[in-house]
């Protein structure tokens, strides 16, 4: 199905760690007629759905499957932990953010036996540590980080931890929510057990739709293990799917279209050539924050290659708030930063832009320092 643009919608460039700008093709692709999603027609839509969100990430289909819920990304973190983890077992969350930080929460709701192993917020996790606290917990059986803290920008070593999280015979997931369908991801090399994400974010759709991409064969086991939440269970989930095509509970239906549209350009696009779309617009970012002064709150090779976050000036007349507006009413979105220790904001190469709308950015940001009365370069005491 081809899909007809009857007028251009007003483009935003949404330099937030997401939802992202979306293409004009993916917001009309919501507008078809109405279906009762227990059709076999939809049934048969969410089928494809499911097998291309497992070929982005390399995965085997006879090895990995998808899994579909209602919801935004952190309902993938609180699935894969409540209901992967055997009766008597521990998880260990490798905790360098804000978003690891939550993963920590949901094993305190739902009274999870966990090991919060923190790391500052602005370096990586110590693989030496990691394996230490492995060796000596031989009841985890499930690990848990982030790949990128889109809190920082941080990169996290999942291959490492994953081939670490395996030696010690523990199951692996990952929260790839601001990775996927970004950063080029293999399951198997990267010894990932269980990855996620959001339609709004890498796949350039919208929200409420959210995927867990993981092995088959550990989701059948799971359905042994203790029953934590009835709407978050990703085997009965899985299960439903399996002998119904359907989902177990409503699905958002016009999501599911637009995501649909979103793969179709994701694989005209190509892996490689996305990730380099991505990689201009990430170095453009630095380009423009470098020439106005801003300093970086995580070194540069350590960055995940998405998200920037940089330092509030030290000027009286720094506004983050006074910015912001100015550059959103005309039509570029800044976001704050999300560390508690730094005063940062951040500026994301997410979505259906390139480098040309990163100049285009700068012209106006700068405007709106000096109209701000912030001094250029700006000042560091």
């Amino acid at each position: 199905m081809s899909i007809k643009v009857p007028y251009e919608v007003k483009r935003n460039v949404l330099l937030n760690p997401g939802p992202s700008t979306t293409t004009d093709t993916v917001k009309f692709a919501q507008i078809v007629p109405d279906i009762c999603p227990r059709e076999a027609e939809f049934g048969g839509l969410m089928k494809g759905l499911r097998e291309d969100l497992v070929k982005i990430v390399h995965g085997d289909l006879n090895e990995y499957t998808s899994v579909l819920f209602c919801g935004s990304g952190t309902i993938n973190i609180d699935v894969c932990l409540n209901s992967l983890l055997p009766e008597g077992k521990k998880v260990l969350v490798i905790n360098n953010g804000a978003y690891s930080t939550r993963a920590v929460e949901i094993c305190e709701y739902y009274g999870l036996p966990h090991i919060d192993l923190k790391f500052p917020v602005d370096q990586r996790p110590d693989l030496d540590l990691v394996e230490k606290t492995l060796r000596e917990n031989p009841d985890i059986a499930l690990v848990h980080t982030t790949h990128n803290e889109t809190g920082t920008g941080i990169l996290n070593p999942i291959r490492e931890i994953g081939a670490l999280a395996h030696k010690y015979d523990a199951v692996f997931t990952v929260d790839t929510t601001s990775t996927y369908a970004m950063r080029p991801i293999d399951v198997s090399k990267d010894n990932i057990d269980f990855c996620m994400a959001s339609a709004q974010k890498g796949l350039m759709a919208f929200t409420g739709l959210s995927f867990i991409v993981g092995k088959t064969a550990i989701i059948k086991e799971s359905a042994n293990y203790p029953k934590r939440s009835y709407y978050c269970n990703l085997f009965m989930q899985y299960d439903f799917f399996e002998r119904t095509g359907e989902m177990h509970f409503t699905p958002p239906v016009q999501t599911i279209y637009a995501t649909i549209q979103a793969l179709k350009e994701y694989w005209a696009e190509g892996e490689e050539a996305k990730w380099a779309r991505h990689t201009r617009v990430f170095n453009a970012i630095h380009e423009g924050l470098d020439e106005l002064g801003f300093k970086d709150v995580i070194k540069r090779d350590e960055q995940a290659g998405l998200v920037v976050s940089a330092i509030y000036p030290d000027d009286p007349n720094w506004s983050f708030e006074k910015v912001h507006d100015y550059c959103y009413e005309r039509g570029f979105t800044i976001y704050p930063g999300k560390i508690s220790t730094t005063n940062t904001f951040r500026l994301c190469a997410l979505g259906a832009i390139d480098e040309g709308d990163i100049r285009d950015f700068f012209k106006v940001f700068r405007e709106a320092l000096d109209t701000t009365g912030v001094t250029v370069p700006v000042m560091y005491k």
